[in-house]
């Protein structure tokens, strides 16, 4: 599995013919098709070499490397471009690729010598995750025992915890490693078009439909396909995709013939679908069928172990070889004090603005600026940043109300606490009560409907009476 070069083959569609794929592993090497919209950092991190498609202009180009560039990442990229236009090779040479290939198609083989003689090879230490505490190894070993049974996995656990993450090595532990890997966001488009992603079309099943395009589930076959935040796709795709687990066969857009099916379905959630079921939002059936094996993710203050690890391993990818970051122990004191609502992801954004805001290399507790923040009004913002600059242990009340309390400054935190909690609650009550669904509160509130749910969801579990009737 670590001698295969992993190659992130990026294109207008994100397509790549499914009957290739087997022969690309002949050659060790791991196509994964990819839309340059969804590419995220992690793709470009796990990737030994970017194959891209440059068709008359050079923008496609031009806007992969200012995604490297804004990742911070040197991963070496290969243009393809059309064999009769010299000057766009010269171009895209001028840019930045590595080399230049002709579009036509290339034999599994022809690639591989390409990829040796460009020295391309197989880069395992790309792939280093980080599982330093006690339960993260569990979840981990216990990770690795299900990859290698080809059973749908549903992942459980908060936004930015790194269910992706646990996806990629379940895919990479499993029998499945060498072919595709993909991932689609369920909450990311409108349903008309998450339907058209999934599925693909047949040509003439819609105007504008002038060829065929396979969808995600027939690019991921052989391979694995990562469904996130299943539980916002809508109730009628629900049942659609219900069949396909059942039966292991779909049918494209406007298409006519039933193509059966080869692939591993890993979905993942933020939500509790067992609430979700009591709405009436989400199928029981699908769930039950969804969770044949379930891992539950826990947050990121339930694993400090993992931290520090973690804070090395970013301040390593973003400083690059030719700056050298350290912090200090009141840093770190700070940073495993803290409850990171946000998660793994928003750890790494904390740390990205401290090696911005540290000019001497040092990282110190004045450069940690944290993202908890987001209900406390602007005339007690100084307040709360003084609480936890100035002890944040002392502070953690105002995070968290599982963290120990100190005397010395519990009664006036309770009391911010609970006015922001009653504020916000009020403030959501009045607007749900006059809108005739959760999405005009949403609008009314100028929040987006997600956002609301997750509000209504931790005042519910802060106690509040708040009704779970609100449908979107």
């Amino acid at each position: 599995m670590n001698n295969m070069t992993s190659v992130l083959w990026i294109d207008s569609a994100g397509t790549v013919n499914p009957r290739d794929l087997n022969a690309f592993k002949e050659q060790s090497i791991a196509i994964v098709p990819a839309c340059l919209t969804q590419v995220s950092e992690h793709d470009f991190m796990t990737a030994d070499v970017v194959v891209v498609n440059v068709v008359g202009k050079s923008s496609a180009l031009k806007e992969l490397l200012a995604k490297l560039a804004a990742y911070n990442l040197s991963v070496p990229v290969i243009a393809r471009v059309p064999s009769d236009n010299f000057d766009l090779v010269i171009k895209t040479m001028r840019q930045g690729a590595l080399t230049a290939v002709p579009d036509n198609k290339l034999a599994p083989e022809d690639w591989r010598q390409i990829f040796d003689a460009s020295e391309i090879k197989s880069n395992s230490s790309k792939s280093a995750y980080v599982f330093a505490d006690p339960v993260s190894r569990n979840l981990l070993a216990l990770a690795e025992r299900v990859a290698s049974v080809d059973v749908t996995v549903l992942l459980a656990g908060p936004t930015g915890s790194g269910k992706e993450v646990l996806a990629r090595i379940l895919h990479d532990a499993s029998p499945r490693h060498g072919g595709p890997f993909i991932a689609f966001n369920c909450a990311a488009m409108p349903e008309n078009l998450v339907e058209d992603m999934l599925f693909g079309h047949d040509k003439g099943s819609f105007t504008g439909a002038t060829k065929v395009q396979p969808g995600l589930f027939e690019q991921a076959q052989g391979g694995t396909i990562f469904l996130d935040e299943i539980g916002e796709m809508s109730f009628h795709l629900q049942a659609k995709f219900l069949r396909i687990l059942q039966e292991r066969k779909f049918m494209r857009l406007g298409g006519q013939k039933l193509i059966d099916l080869d692939i591993r379905v890993i979905a993942a959630t933020n939500r509790n679908l067992k609430d979700a079921i009591v709405e009436r939002t989400f199928r029981e059936d699908l769930y039950f069928r969804l969770s044949a094996f379930k891992l539950s993710i826990p947050p990121l203050r339930e694993r400090t172990g993992d931290i520090i690890p973690l804070v090395e391993q970013f301040i390593s990818q973003q400083a690059g070889q030719n700056l050298a970051m350290t912090f200090t122990p009141e840093a770190e004191q700070s940073l495993l004090a803290y409850p990171w609502p946000g998660n793994v992801r928003e750890l790494q954004n904390v740390m990205i603005r401290a090696m911005v805001l540290a000019q001497q290399g040092v990282i110190d507790t004045e450069h940690l600026i944290y993202d908890d923040i987001p209900t406390i009004e602007s005339s007690d913002l100084s307040y709360a940043r003084s609480l936890a600059g100035a002890n944040l242990r002392a502070a953690q009340p105002f995070y968290s109300d599982n963290a120990p309390r100190e005397t010395s400054v519990s009664k006036p935190i309770d009391q911010l606490s609970d006015a922001i909690k009653s504020s916000e609650y009020k403030t959501i009550s009045e607007a749900l009560q006059a809108s005739r669904s959760r999405d005009q509160a949403a609008e009314k509130l100028g929040i987006s409907p997600r956002t609301l749910r997750h509000k209504l969801q931790r005042l519910r579990e802060q106690g509040m009476p708040v009704t779970r009737a609100y449908a979107r």
